[in-house]
């Protein structure tokens, strides 16, 4: 693997480092990318090489990829998109200037870098690109409407793109995980504070007994979390299987999710996914 070379985005912490400390392992020549140059300047000291992309922010895809190309000179084998964020909030709260703003981070800067990659991937005959996607790009939970939204259409647009790209020598996935240890909830409160104002909503007691409590107090891993490594183990099939799988199911409430959305009728699951 010396000679194969991945980008992967938001590696920060949670996921995108683990990824990364992973597949430098394996021997892939990793571009560790983060949007904030302090966190690129602390990868780069532990010796990856970390270009500035924020997905909010074109100017930096651009350079950040051109960055790549640079020094590999022209070829990317692997883009790994993980970089993402919440705006939690009941959906009746979220003022649509969030959810243009979410779009920017998890969606519109994640297809500008795809798009990007394509044509290098093309030249050189061969590429993977693998999305982050979460068990809330097939199903929904209560107030999460802005993050399940931005997921839902990176499925539907990964989905499309898998099968206009059987024609090429591209292979395209999406890992779906469910609760996996990294900063998600912690980085959500910043755009939760932005963009709702829960004391002046309708369900205001709701936010105090419920959205707040989960946001702010620091009550341990989630039933059934797994460590970031289970992402890990599917990004590594990802990139080397010889025929790597479209989807794969992280957790097991990805596992259970999968099959009660092909099984229940939707007011059954609804009441399902109604209970958190």
């Amino acid at each position: 693997m010396a000679d194969r070379s991945i980008l992967i985005t938001g590696c920060s912490s949670g996921i995108g480092y683990c990824a990364a400390v992973g597949m430098r392992a394996r021997g892939w020549r990793v571009f560790a990318a983060c949007r904030k140059p302090d966190d690129c300047a602390r990868l780069k000291a532990e010796g990856f090489e970390s270009p500035l992309i924020d997905y909010t922010d074109e100017a930096t895809i651009n350079a950040g990829l051109a960055e790549v190309l640079e020094a590999t000179g022209g070829t990317l084998d692997a883009l790994f998109n993980n970089g993402a964020h919440g705006t939690p909030g009941a959906v009746e709260d979220l003022p649509t200037d969030a959810l243009r703003a979410i779009f920017e981070a998890n969606f519109f800067g994640w297809h500008h870098l795809t798009r990007a990659a394509i044509p290098v991937m093309r030249q050189q005959g061969h590429g993977r690109i693998i999305q982050c996607s979460s068990v809330l790009g097939f199903i929904t939970l209560p107030w999460r409407g802005a993050y399940n939204a931005t997921k839902y259409a990176l499925e539907g647009l990964t989905d499309t793109l898998r099968l206009e790209m059987r024609d090429t020598p591209i292979h395209v996935s999406l890992i779906e995980p469910g609760p996996v240890t990294s900063k998600i909830r912690q980085n959500s409160i910043p755009h939760f504070e932005r963009w709702v104002d829960w004391r002046g909503s309708a369900r205001r007691a709701e936010y105090e007994s419920g959205l707040n409590t989960r946001l702010y107090e620091d009550r341990g891993p989630d039933r059934f979390e797994l460590p970031a490594t289970a992402v890990l183990e599917k990004l590594i099939h990802a990139c080397e299987a010889p025929r790597p799988q479209p989807r794969y199911y992280v957790t097991t409430p990805t596992h259970i999710m999968g099959a009660l959305r092909r099984v229940l009728p939707t007011r059954a699951l609804d009441w399902v996914l109604s209970r958190g």
